[in-house]
């Protein structure tokens, strides 16, 4: 148990470690954009540099949400404070759509009123530069998010994949408008970019509310723990009424274990141990809560120890 424990608070260390690097490279992501769009005045590029507003703030949310996350539990919050993390990841769903709302509200007027780019192919290479670092950064949080079991980094870099494609749509976009002098391109990608990233925060916002609602764990994670608890409780007779939920990188398991009516308190507290360090061990961040029932209790349904 104290070995999960140490497990899980390196990794809490290292995701906070990580989530700081995240709100520098955001910045330069942003600092490039920025100047990309004062180059050429293209409003696609406006409506990039935007979202790495947006992804900056979202940055400085998922670092103060993973610290509150990694506080351990306490009188007012005894099952601990792993939910900040779905929070910072709603609140990052809701920025994107007020990024998407503006860029919408900066390009639809150019519909009408396209103005000629300048400078495109500098611009260009200053948000194509900006992109392959989001790209590089994205895939090690989406990596490190899944191992360290972390929806704040998940949450970051999902937002930075959707990121990087529609900056790979504007830079396209942006390209045929210079080529072609087609003015017009320019708002319009923009408003795709503004569509896109709408779906991603509604995405985004969607994922969280169910850890917020306590959604169950998925089916897989289910039968790995039904077959350790058929596996390691010896002695048992069965295991019903299973109920797991997640909370950041914690998982709750409850189920109720029957033991022969014979069986002492001793005997049944060696086996719920038992079965405990087995779930501890294989499932990181288990916390498991066992309601011991004499053999009349039985529902002859569930699992039954093996």
């Amino acid at each position: 148990m104290s070995a999960a424990m140490d497990s899980g608070s390196k990794n809490s260390i290292f995701a906070i470690r990580v989530a700081a690097i995240s709100i520098a490279i955001a910045l330069v992501v942003l600092g490039l954009k920025y100047f990309a769009w004062v180059l050429t005045g293209s409003v696609a590029l406006l409506s990039d540099a935007l979202e790495s507003i947006i992804n900056v703030v979202a940055a400085l949310f998922a670092f103060v949400a993973l610290q509150v996350a990694s506080r351990p539990a306490d009188e007012n919050h005894p099952f601990g404070h792993s939910k900040a993390e779905y929070f910072s990841a709603v609140i990052e769903g809701v920025l994107i759509v007020l990024a998407a709302v503006l860029i919408i509200r900066e390009a639809y007027p150019k519909l009408a009123n396209p103005v000629a780019l300048e400078l495109p192919v500098l611009g260009l290479l200053m948000n194509g530069l900006a992109s392959a670092i989001n790209a590089v950064w994205a895939v090690f949080l989406i990596h490190r998010g899944r191992v360290w079991r972390s929806i704040a980094l998940s949450a970051d870099g999902k937002h930075l994949m959707t990121d990087v494609l529609t900056s790979i749509g504007v830079l396209l976009g942006v390209g045929l408008a210079a080529v072609t002098h087609w003015a017009i391109l320019d708002p319009a990608m923009a408003i795709f970019v503004a569509l896109n990233i709408l779906w991603s925060g509604w995405g985004l916002i969607r994922g969280s509310v169910d850890g917020l609602m306590d959604a169950a764990a998925s089916p897989e994670m289910v039968a790995r723990v039904r077959r350790l608890v058929s596996v390691h409780a010896t002695g048992a007779l069965e295991a019903h009424d299973f109920r797991t939920r997640h909370a950041g990188r914690t998982i709750f398991i409850e189920f109720h274990l029957v033991v022969p009516d014979a069986m002492t308190v001793l005997e049944s507290h060696k086996i719920c141990d038992r079965i405990e360090e087995a779930l501890q061990d294989e499932v990181e961040g288990a916390i498991v809560t066992i309601h011991v029932e004499p053999a009349e209790s039985a529902q002859h349904k569930g699992v039954l120890v093996l």
